[in-house]
């Protein structure tokens, strides 16, 4: 864990210095690089926009701001599984710690629910971030995929955004 401190470090300020665009890009690398919790992005970014006094449309703006990044990371992921295939996806998924019955788990969980999975798995901690890669590997048509995608992953970034925005409404006072 101390390994991906100093990049959940840098996400925070990144989130902190440049709200929608930073928002944005951590969606994108928190999506593409698992171990980064969605939780250093979201809930800090509603926080952060009840501390500059931002309105319930900004917030629920800056939610669907981090869905449109965590999509574009998401799609990322479902393409090279797409072209590549299982056996160098096991090759990848090595690297970022997960394991081949991690994998077969969730392709079974995959295979039970069908391409529905895709967004119902989007706001499941921990499966939103693999997801893409059954989706990518069975083959879910794109345009179901890139819908799914990205109706989960704003509905998903958004309700996180608000409870931060209301935790930083309740430090102001606000509530």
């Amino acid at each position: 864990m101390n390994e991906i401190q100093p990049l959940i470090q840098w996400i925070s300020s990144l989130v902190s210095q440049y709200l929608y665009v930073g928002v944005f890009a951590a969606a994108i690398i928190e999506t593409v690089f698992p171990p980064i919790p969605t939780a250093a992005v979201f809930p800090l970014a509603g926080y952060i926009a009840a501390q500059s006094k931002l309105s319930l449309i900004e917030v629920i703006a800056l939610g669907i701001v981090g869905g449109l990044g965590a999509t574009i990371g998401s799609t990322i992921i479902y393409l090279i599984c797409y072209k590549l295939g299982r056996v160098a996806m096991l090759r990848y998924l090595r690297f970022a710690r997960i394991s081949e019955q991690k994998l077969v788990k969730i392709e079974s969980w995959f295979e039970k629910h069908g391409d529905k999975a895709v967004f119902f798995g989007r706001m499941v901690p921990v499966l939103r971030e693999m997801v893409s890669i059954p989706a990518g590997l069975f083959r879910v048509p794109k345009f179901k995929f890139l819908a799914y995608t990205l109706c989960g992953s704003c509905v998903w970034s958004m309700a996180l955004t608000l409870v931060g925005y209301y935790f930083g409404q309740i430090t102001l006072g606000i509530i």
